[in-house]
């Protein structure tokens, strides 16, 4: 069991011992330091914060604590009750809130819970800002309200059609394209939130819905991360069902991961790169993912003569590099789509609409869409070093040691070779190196790694 304390938020497993884990009193101090940090620093005394939370089982309670808190400190809370990430972010500025927080441990096992921080752009806090709650928190120097100054507290129970609408509304997005198709479409929504919110945009967008663990009631039936290894279930109903294709997401749906109509993982890489082809075919731009994700993503956007560009590892930079470069897309390699001209933060619905837009204008299957992407296999290893030695100096060493080649050092340090690349990252908690790579085949990934290894024993 565990709490975990970053400049994000805060996260844990619910039970156990004051900060330990997350606890009734570690979620009061954490809403407390946040609630605070917002008064801090906005010149008004009526603050209103959006909540939102997915379907986990603990997140009835936290979510009570979390508007209690922020009530006892004189902040209007406006709850959502049952919601996705993305849909938190797009209500945050529609109800010009000054700030919000989402309940929820993303893809992380039942047990876990978070408070996710946003600013009032419905963006998550950058790290200067985290490092200031974190103190705060660390303080305890929290000035509760009287009970004339209380917060007030709503509920919104129209969130989800807002977002949807405003999804709809997009110029990218060609709804009666999609409708004429009648998609019929399984949708694997791991007993959480995404089961309300997909299956509503599929009906307006005149879909099929064949619904498979989509009852929010947080008891996740598998291992809720949308990795290959725990969609069998899906992948079997695609085929019985003849279904066109399949969907998955996490339990706050901002990871979405597709399945063809073979029952074949679409590959949450290339969720990315489909809906960033779509975009630049139709508009030269930017696209931006991290130093982590597939090398796919350029090689799309360089036959539509776009540029590519990779931020540090974490949403925070990605939103930074796509704000710099006014980026047509962005997003993560593991299925995150991030599309400026709705929001800046990752979202399964935008990128299920554009997806079903992308997949009927080119009028063909999903495993044909696929099959029209180059190809690339990823290698994830580490290594393990003894705590006296220095990983920043093997980082060094590394650098030096292919300097030669095209070299990034913004997140750790990461080698791009002409066929294959590495991306070498120090863990925060440990003394490991984690080494991940990607090359034409699982084989020449894996050995990749391995050679990377072999290399940093001789340096050491």
């Amino acid at each position: 069991m565990s709490l975990i304390k970053s400049i994000s938020g805060i996260r844990g497993t619910i039970g156990g011992k004051v900060g330990d884990n997350l606890t009734p009193l570690d979620v009061v101090k954490f809403a407390s330091a946040f609630g605070t940090w917002l008064q801090n620093n906005k010149n008004k005394k009526d603050l209103t914060l959006i909540i939102g939370r997915d379907a986990r089982i603990s997140g009835s309670m936290v979510n009570s604590l979390v508007t209690a808190t922020l009530q006892g400190l004189g902040i209007n809370v406006v709850d959502l009750g049952l919601s996705t990430t993305p849909t938190v972010e797009v209500m945050v500025p529609e109800l010009n809130a000054d700030g919000g927080i989402i309940l929820t441990a993303s893809h992380n096992p039942k047990q876990w819970n978070a408070l996710k921080l946003l600013n009032e752009k419905g963006e998550f806090i950058n790290g200067e800002n985290g490092a200031e709650v974190l103190a705060l928190a660390e303080s305890e120097d929290f000035n509760y309200a009287e009970v004339d100054d209380l917060g007030q507290y709503e509920t919104r129970e129209d969130a989800f059609d807002i977002h949807i609408q405003k999804i709809l509304d997009l110029a990218m997005v060609d709804v009666e394209a999609i409708k004429a198709k009648k998609y019929k479409i399984v949708l694997d929504a791991v007993n959480s939130t995404g089961g309300i919110a997909i299956p509503m945009l599929l009906d307006k967008l005149g879909c099929e819905t064949v619904k498979l663990y989509c009852e929010p009631n947080g008891q996740f039936p598998h291992n809720p991360e949308p990795l290959k290894e725990h969609l069998g279930d899906i992948c079997e109903l695609v085929k019985k069902e003849n279904a066109d294709f399949g969907v998955v997401v996490d339990p706050d749906v901002d990871r979405l991961a597709l399945v063809d109509e073979k029952g074949e993982m679409f590959g949450e890489e290339y969720t990315l790169v489909a809906v960033a082809d779509y975009l630049l075919k139709n508009k030269n731009g930017v696209a931006i993912s991290n130093l982590s994700s597939s090398r796919a993503l350029r090689d799309v956007a360089q036959t539509h003569n776009s540029e590519y560009f990779a931020s540090a590892v974490g949403e925070v930079n990605v939103v930074n590099l796509m704000k710099e470069k006014d980026a047509v897309i962005g997003g993560e390699g593991n299925g995150g789509i991030i599309y400026p001209d709705l929001h800046y933060g990752r979202d399964s619905l935008v990128g299920v609409a554009l997806f079903l837009t992308h997949l009927a204008k080119e009028n063909k299957t999903v495993s044909e869409l696929r099959a029209g992407y180059p190809s690339y296999f990823m290698g994830k290893k580490k290594i393990e070093l003894t705590p006296e030695i220095n990983v920043d100096d093997i980082l060094s060493k590394m650098e030096k040691e292919y300097q030669n080649e095209n070299v990034s050092t913004i997140d750790g340090v990461k080698i791009d070779f002409e066929n294959n690349w590495v991306h070498l990252r120090k863990s925060n908690t440990e003394p490991i190196i984690r080494i991940y790579t990607e090359a034409k085949s699982q084989e020449e990934a894996d050995k990749l790694g391995d050679d990377i290894i072999a290399k940093i024993k001789s340096l050491i």
